[in-house]
């Protein structure tokens, strides 16, 4: 789940019309934060962002899989899916694939604390 300084360095310039994005090391890979809040991850070098079902159609028309952190044969998947190459090369294109994942996040942080409110 490596990931390299370079390419790290190019996603988050990649992001700028998105915003002020930040990494943050963890596990081997890297995570993706705007205004505090993780929306995407980052292992192997290659991006996924966080899906729901209000965006992961997208990805999956695009022929885009989801994040899979334990070996080959398990059958266990993350909130995430891979950003699609031509994406990742756009960054306009990119800030609107973040801002929706950027919205999953934000809805399962605004879920999370009217639950903890109870």
């Amino acid at each position: 789940m490596a990931v390299s300084g370079e390419y790290l360095s190019y996603l988050v310039d990649q992001f700028g019309p998105f915003g002020a994005v930040t990494s943050r090391r963890m596990f081997g890979g890297a995570g993706l934060y705007r205004d505090g809040l993780f929306f995407g991850l980052v292992a192997d070098d290659t991006l996924y962002l966080k899906v729901d079902d209000t965006n992961r159609g997208e990805y999956e028309a695009a022929g885009m899989g989801p994040f899979r952190p334990f070996a080959e044969g398990k059958n266990y998947a993350m909130g995430f899916y891979e950003v699609p190459a031509e994406v990742l090369e756009d960054p306009p294109e990119l800030a609107r694939w973040a801002e929706g994942a950027w919205a999953v996040a934000d809805r399962k942080r605004s879920g999370a604390k009217r639950g903890r409110a109870r």
